[in-house]
């Protein structure tokens, strides 16, 4: 009876005295077909998908860097070397860094994601053909399984990210020239560029049936597949104990109260994955090239009114998810806080970070003759960007602010940032893997 008592005492769920904050349900996750999510996995870390072939999607979301690149706005095509380490290629230097900092991956396969990049110009949509809607045109969604799939068209078309410049390669070529989908376009050439390697062929032949051709829509389905499972990250010390299987430290506990409480975090950071996906204007520092047309004078970023046009969007950007956040750094859509302990102080009140934050705080690669700091060092953009701001400021304490990050840390799954099937020894192509 004894032995009875205690199985019973070991086997029953542990109880810890905290209010839990009511979540909704948990997320449910399709199940992967291993032989798409296999094939996605060697895309994913494959050059070949890029114009000059020396840049994967790995390059700038890497799991060394939790599924980032380590700094605050990358170098993609005239870059060598990974995360902190990449550089300009002194034989074909860059025109300009990438003007956002790489969002992590992150359980983007949950149902709930259903907008991508930072001012969700890609979401699913039922009101729009394939369901999809795209400021790339309706003609380019077809084949694409969702947003998460469709997403990998963008980077594989700008010149900065994967494509190349003008006369470098031929993918580069179409892509100057405005012929994307088109026949003959640059995801045809890419596409042959694979379907002409065997294993890949082969591979896909397992996946689409034997002989079918191989689209670009299919590589990015078979990558995104990849995504979902590699990444999935929803076994967090957090979970554990809202599910009743786990304790946690009296810090986060303490963290977790504020999170849901005081500190208004949940208001945004809602739900399982801690994100109402929406869109907020936090004051973000702003530095680099920004997202303005390139004969604009000016490196302003106004975010989502760029997608929708509405006044209020102005300089607003997506909520990210916060699962595994202890491996993003550095935070914000520029990038511009180094730790979880900056972001949340910018947090707590946001006009007065704008205008006290030192540059010394963003990781940018060097890069000679670009003015990363105009839009920064200009008053009056100081002034409209705070001005956006509704986010009212709150008063935390050095200790609640650290209880808060304690919670935070409680939220990072460690088998996903392990990885599942990891990265590849090698690739199809040959081509060098970014390890």
């Amino acid at each position: 009876m004894r032995l009875f008592a205690l199985l019973s005492l070991l086997c029953a769920p542990v109880a810890q005295a905290a209010d839990k904050p009511d979540l909704g349900p948990r997320p449910v996750f399709p199940d992967p077909d291993m032989a798409a999510v296999e094939l996605g996995q060697l895309l994913f870390y494959d050059p070949i998908l890029s114009g000059n072939r020396n840049i994967a999607c790995s390059t700038c979301h890497h799991p060394k860097f939790g599924t980032g690149d380590a700094v605050s706005l990358g170098l993609g095509e005239g870059g060598v070397g990974l995360g902190t380490e990449r550089k300009p290629d002194p034989e074909n230097l860059p025109e300009q860094r990438i003007p956002r900092n790489a969002p992590g991956l992150w359980n983007l396969g949950a149902p709930e994601f259903t907008v991508m990049f930072h001012d969700g110009r890609l979401e699913d949509h039922p009101d729009h053909p394939g369901g999809i809607r795209t400021p790339l045109g309706e003609d380019m969604v077809a084949g694409f399984d969702d947003a998460l799939s469709a997403q990998a068209m963008f980077p594989v078309l700008s010149a900065d990210e994967m494509a190349g410049h003008y006369s470098e390669n031929e993918v580069a070529e179409a892509v100057r020239l405005g012929q994307l989908s088109t026949p003959g376009g640059a995801w045809d050439r890419i596409s042959a560029r694979v379907a002409d390697i065997p294993e890949y062929r082969s591979r896909f032949d397992a996946v689409l049936g034997r002989g079918a051709p191989i689209t670009f829509a299919d590589i990015a389905n078979v990558m995104a597949d990849f995504i979902r499972f590699e990444w999935r990250a929803d076994n967090s010390p957090f979970d554990a104990y809202m599910l009743g299987q786990g304790v946690l430290s009296d810090a986060a506990l303490r963290g977790m109260d504020l999170f849901y409480g005081a500190a208004r975090c949940s208001e945004c950071h809602s739900g399982w994955l801690q994100s109402d996906h929406g869109f907020h204007a936090l004051g973000v520092p702003q530095f680099g090239p920004g997202k303005a047309a390139r004969f604009e004078a000016h490196n302003r970023d106004e975010g989502r009114i760029r997608v929708t046009g509405a006044a209020e969007d102005a300089f607003a950007f997506r909520t990210p998810s916060l699962r595994n956040v202890t491996l993003t750094a550095p935070y914000g859509h520029t990038g511009a806080f180094q730790t979880l302990d900056a972001i949340v102080r910018h947090h707590v009140d946001p006009v007065a970070s704008l205008t006290t934050y030192p540059q010394s705080e963003a990781i940018l690669p060097e890069l000679e003759g670009k003015e990363d700091w105009r839009v920064h060092n200009n008053e009056s953009e100081r002034t409209v960007l705070a001005a956006a701001v509704a986010l009212p400021s709150i008063q935390l304490t050095d200790a609640e602010i650290s209880d808060i990050v304690s919670f935070l840390s409680s939220l990072t799954d460690d088998v996903a940032a392990a990885g599942r099937l990891g990265v590849p020894d090698a690739v199809p192509s040959g081509l060098p893997v970014d390890r």
